[in-house]
């Protein structure tokens, strides 16, 4: 069977079971260890036979509910490789915007001489830290997690990647409360699904991502709200920044939560590609904290 055979026969086997056609392309050139342009040039090439046979084993995990993120093992996040697993949540195109958002606010807030620290609440898979500490090379950043397994995904994609974070293990911000450390900028993707809304995912998400990652309570909130309690106890009063990912129409919410936890700042709600509320921004200095 030529590359475009094994193509088109696994695009049919996805179509009719109402599953994304692309997942075909990223398990072939997983295999083939292709980008895309020489993927292309590659359609008329013989495909092994074996290769063959574990696309369609993949397919049928991936049809059972396994994530493709997890067959392949990673994710791309702001144009880098990212290891995923069971232990993480998998970084979607929407966080990106929150870690633009932030390198922005940078930019905007302090000068290029100023070294920045930034602390990134639930890390899980590392991509929003290793992305900052790559892409703003004066930050020293910091990372924390209460899962233990994924403080190491964490930790092999900084190693790999060549990011310099230091990993933290703890819940949200409790390790830097005890040793009174304080952050430039803090930024957070909690989880913000509510409970309730558990049995309307997909079957990918909700049987494979970590719950632990993904739930926030009866109204997806309750990390929010410990959160809030925390924050204005880990951010200098000088100058600062917290930017927090959300669910689709909890802007308001959230954003009365940050005015009560800093009642001198401004705080934005910030709006994706979709034009759904994503990111709440609180952002401070001298004469507005």
């Amino acid at each position: 069977m030529r590359v475009h055979e094994a193509l088109h026969w696994a695009f049919s086997f996805l179509r009719e079971r109402q599953l994304e056609e692309p997942v075909a392309e990223m398990l072939l050139r997983h295999y083939l260890q292709m980008d895309r342009a020489r993927f292309l040039a590659s359609f008329h090439e013989e495909l092994d036979g074996e290769l063959f046979q574990r696309l369609e084993e993949d397919l049928a995990a991936h049809a059972s509910g396994v994530p493709v993120q997890h067959l392949i093992g990673v994710e791309s996040f702001y144009g880098r490789q990212f290891q995923v697993d069971q232990h993480v949540l998998i970084p979607r195109p929407e966080t990106e915007e929150l870690v633009l958002a932030v390198l922005k606010e940078i930019r905007r807030q302090f000068k290029k001489e100023e070294e920045i620290t930034i602390l990134d609440i639930g890390t899980g898979s590392g991509a929003i830290a290793v992305t900052l500490a790559l892409e703003e090379e004066r930050t020293n950043v910091t990372a924390v997690d209460i899962s233990r397994d994924a403080l190491q995904v964490a930790a092999d994609n900084a190693r790999r990647l060549g990011a310099n974070v230091q990993l933290i293990h703890g819940d949200l911000g409790e390790p830097f409360l005890k040793t009174g450390e304080l952050f430039d900028v803090i930024v957070s993707n909690p989880p913000y699904i509510p409970t309730v809304e558990k049995d309307t995912l997909a079957v990918h998400v909700r049987d494979h991502e970590p719950a632990l990652a993904l739930f926030g309570g009866v109204d997806g909130l309750d990390v929010y709200r410990r959160l809030m309690s925390q924050l204005p106890a880990l951010t200098k009063e000088e100058k600062g920044m917290v930017a927090l990912e959300i669910g689709t129409g909890q802007g308001m919410d959230v954003k009365k939560l940050m005015q009560t936890a800093y009642p001198k700042a401004a705080v934005d709600v910030l709006y994706d590609l979709n034009g759904k509320d994503r990111i709440v921004l609180a952002y401070w200095n001298e004469t507005s904290h």
